[in-house]
């Protein structure tokens, strides 16, 4: 009993410090909540998060919680992301918006809105570490890739050609159907098989992505007269971005070798 109140405890613990960038963001969400559209001091609030954000990597990378490798995978999706918004935010196609100003913008996008994804990829990336995680029957990179930019691809493919996201959860529970999660926990070494973990971590994504939109940081297009709950259907959206963060954080951060077993670099 005493082991898994000490398991639960750690468990508990190392998830928060992983989940730390996106904690600290949804909290920063709340407290902005009541500056609106105003302007304080020559910046909006969307700008103010910017800051915030900036020093929160910056303070993560000098404290050494986060490694300037894993602040580099974080960047590159950052990047990814933002490519992203712009498009699925132009007038002409409008998937969601950002309702209040910004100084810090590139057209429809406030440059915060990239930290949004980094706090997925951060997480990612410290609970690998944080948990000594390990990979078991790893599909290879090459089709792990090219499932990942696929899904990427039609986030925005999909207004011009049909959605074939029904594919591409068929392919990736036929090539993770066996792959399974090692990880430590207690001096224990525990194992779960891959695909329930991304589930339930695209569940909790949602869950953020209600307490964002409630608190006005984006609104998809039924939000704006009303707020109400996101659709359940965005938990496949998340899922398949999920893939994308994943696969480019074990890509830079560890090796696969022919068996399928992936460890990060070092380890």
């Amino acid at each position: 009993m005493i082991d898994v109140i000490k398991s639960g405890f750690e468990f508990s613990f190392k998830a928060a410090a992983a989940a730390l960038f996106g904690i600290l963001l949804l909290l920063a969400f709340a407290l902005t909540a009541s500056m609106g559209s105003e302007l304080f001091y020559g910046f909006y609030r969307y700008d103010y998060l910017l800051f915030y954000a900036l020093s929160i990597q910056v303070v993560l990378v000098y404290a050494k919680l986060e490694s300037w490798a894993e602040a580099k995978v974080i960047a590159l999706f950052h990047v990814l992301a933002m490519v992203m918004e712009i498009f699925l935010t132009h007038p002409a196609i409008a998937s969601w918006q950002y309702p209040q100003p910004a100084i810090f913008k590139i057209l429809t996008v406030p440059l915060f809105a990239g930290f949004m994804y980094s706090a997925v990829g951060s997480f990612f990336a410290r609970s690998l570490r944080l948990f000594q995680v390990s990979f078991e029957r790893l599909p290879s990179f090459t089709n792990m890739l090219a499932l990942a930019l696929l899904s990427y691809i039609n986030f925005m493919s999909k207004f011009f050609i049909p959605d074939y996201r029904l594919l591409l959860f068929i392919w990736s529970g036929v090539v993770f159907w066996k792959t399974r999660i090692h990880f430590q926990l207690n001096r224990h070494q525990l194992q779960l098989p891959m695909l329930p973990v991304l589930l339930l971590l695209a569940f909790i994504i949602w869950i953020a992505e209600n307490i964002s939109t409630f608190y006005q940081i984006w609104l998809y297009p039924s939000q704006v007269a009303k707020w109400h709950m996101v659709g359940w259907g965005k938990l496949g959206s998340w899922y398949l971005l999920l893939l994308l963060s994943l696969v480019l954080v074990m890509k830079i951060l560890g090796q696969r070798n022919a068996q399928g077993e992936w460890r990060l670099k070092g380890s």
